[in-house]
Order: structure tokens, then sequence, then C-alpha cells
């Protein structure tokens, strides 16, 4: 009897050319350990450069995107497209670029895609976000920007910028500070360090807790953060989920609500790099506290809620990338408390930049290289 993967294999084999520097078909598997037993992981295609993002299309192929501004098709068993065609320029300095990718929930009807990337702007940067039909080819057509960041430039650091589409459709978006103006996200009048919600056409709906008020910026949907990579449905509460990087300690995961203030950088756990004091305090009346923290930090981006069925102690698990603590940490949830932490892959000595739960059960991880990778995680034999 055929196993799932091979079914899955067999199907999406076809239609997409393999490309110079992306080497593909399961070069490599390595087999690693965790509380739950061996874990393997494969190297689907490497040759990447700085991917940030994948996101899957509903016949399981994905949605890869490398930071200096391509965005590529891959199949399960890495086939690898040519860079999709007509995509904006982008700010590809520091930590800008392609960044976030996510498919439309009507995807199967309207082709529908969202990216969001570090747009140029006078002398530097600001978060963006695109809508675009995809055709095959690859190319995109009717590409359209639906948002874009208002307040001072980043000369390259901390755009946020993942998205996450919730099942009344409308689009949340992750904000930065920009590093070097730290204090707008306390600001209303722009949307540095701030989470956003739009409709799919870049409207805001008219249930957004500032809509209406004046000086504020009706797309927020709630601020005073730092510099969010990650952001996820949780599948059993339905609500939001982020994290988002601290300085020199004070990594956080937030549940973000209406209107509601996480106090960047008024409260937090973190010091500058520098060994300066940042922060009055790590408590304050009307300022929320997160749900996690880390000192030090590990670093966060991407973010998955495992809703599988290959790992089935793993059911509702949340899985978070890290960069600077090189592991996919895994944590075991009791409603809204994190419960036990695991960090996996440590002997890899990988940055991981995404973390994905797949169609076929499977945990799908990108790792921050020049020469990143797309590798496929599975239980070990």
């Amino acid at each position: 009897m055929m196993s799932t993967r091979t079914i899955l294999l067999a199907i999406l084999s076809a239609a997409v050319p393999s490309v110079q520097g992306a080497s593909s078909a399961f070069a490599a598997t390595q087999t690693f350990s965790s509380a739950s037993g061996p874990i393997q992981v494969e190297t689907i295609v490497d040759g990447l450069q700085y991917p940030w993002a994948l996101a899957f299309l509903p016949d399981g192929r994905m949605l890869v995107t490398e930071r200096p501004g391509r965005l590529r098709i891959v199949t399960a068993d890495g086939k690898t497209s040519e860079p999709v065609a007509g995509l904006p320029q982008v700010f590809a300095r520091g930590q800008g670029g392609l960044l976030d990718v996510a498919v439309d929930r009507a995807f199967s009807q309207n082709r529908t895609i969202y990216f969001c990337f570090a747009e140029p702007f006078q002398s530097g940067g600001r978060t963006a976000l695109a809508r675009a039909r995809l055709a095959e080819g690859p190319y995109i057509e009717e590409m359209r920007i639906v948002f874009r960041q208002d307040g001072p430039v980043s000369s390259g650091n901390h755009f946020g910028c993942r998205i996450v589409q919730m099942p009344d459709n409308t689009l949340f978006l992750t904000m930065g500070d920009h590093f070097t103006t730290r204090n707008e996200a306390q600001n209303l009048s722009n949307h540095l360090g701030k989470i956003v919600r739009i409709a799919p056409d870049g409207a805001v709906p008219n249930d957004n807790p500032f809509l209406g008020r004046r000086g504020v910026k009706p797309e927020i949907w709630s601020y005073g953060h730092r510099n969010a990579q990650g952001a996820a449905i949780n599948p059993v509460s339905g609500k939001l989920w982020m994290h988002e990087h601290g300085p020199r300690g004070g990594d956080e995961i937030n549940i973000p609500q209406a209107g509601k203030n996480y106090g960047w950088p008024v409260i937090g756990f973190g010091i500058d790099y520098n060994g300066a004091k940042i922060h009055e305090g790590t408590q304050k009346a009307g300022m929320e506290q997160p749900i996690r923290q880390w000192t030090p930090v590990i670093a966060p981006s991407g973010m998955a809620f495992y809703t599988g069925s290959l790992f089935p102690k793993w059911k509702n698990n949340l899985f978070i990338g890290g960069l600077a603590s090189q592991a996919l940490v895994r944590l075991e949830l009791d409603g809204e408390k994190v419960t036990k932490e695991e960090r996996l892959l440590q002997e890899m000595k990988e940055r991981i930049r995404d973390v994905r739960a797949g169609p076929d059960g499977a945990l799908w991880l990108l790792t921050d290289s020049p020469d990143g990778q797309l590798l496929r995680l599975t239980p070990g034999e």
C-alpha cells in the first residue's frame, strides 16, 4: 500500500522545473532525538538565499520567499520554479526585503495571494502589504498594494511583516518599530510598533478599536510592540497569537486584543544592546503582560500551531523558530499558559526563520542563511 508521502509526491512532482542553485530530491536525511521519540529531518531544497516565509497552496505546492526579492513555487519533492515574475522592487537592506507570504482562504476560486515586504520609500524603507493573482508561468497579475505603513522610515531594521487571515477574511499584519524610533510604538498617529487589521482590499473594518478616533490610525488593532516576526491563529480558542523580539532579553508571546497596549518600550524584560536601561519596569497600569518571555532571548521568527496527525503527542502544541537560539522551540499549552518547553534540532546549528504545519502532517522549516534550506520534519523510525 502506498504511503501518504508517496501519494503526495506522485501528485506534486510535475510542472515545476528545477533551477540552478537549488538542489532537491531529499538530498540529506538526519535523525534527532526529542522527548516524544526520534524525529527525521529531510532537506527538500537548499541554495535558497535568505528564505523568509513559506505558504501552502491547495494542491500542496509551496510558495517560498527569498529576502532579496524573489518568490518561488516549490513542490513537495523539491522541484523549484524560476522566480515568480511581476513582483515589485523591495528595500533589500539589513532585515528588509521580501518577507511574508499568505494564500487567500478562497484561493481555489480567486487565486489571490498576499505578500508583505520592505518597500523603498524616501531614504529608507517601510512595510507594505500587496495582494495579487497568482498565474501559471509563474507570474503575478492584478497586483495592488493595499496597505503602506505610515511613520518614520527604517534604515534596514524591524519591519515586522507577518500576515494572518482570520475566518472573517480580515487580515492582521505585524509592524516593527524600525529600531531607532522605538518610542513611536506608543504613538497612535502612525503604524510603527503596531498590529494592524484591514479587509482584503485594504479597507478598515467597521469594528476596529480606534475607528473614528481623531488623530489615531484606524487600521491599528494593538500597539506597544517591538518587532513581531511570528503570528498564528490558536486552533482551540480561535484567537490571534504573536511573538516579538526583545533587545537583550525580553522576547515575548502575546495574545493581542483590540485596542490594548503591550508596553514597548515603556515596560519589558530586557536591556539595550549597550547594557543601558530601557524600561520603566516590567509592568505598569494600562499595559498588558506577555504570556511568555525569554531572557536570554531565543530571537523568535515564524510560528505555527500543530494540528496534524503524524505527531499525535504534539497536537495543538505551539512551534516557534529560533534564530539566535538555533532551535525549533516546542511549547505545550494549557489554555493561555505555557506549561512546558522543549528545544529541538539544536545539533543542526541552524537559524530557523519560519515554521509551518503542512497538509501532509509534517512540520516544514526554513533556515536563515545565504544557502538556506527548506526542511521537512517527520517522525523517525
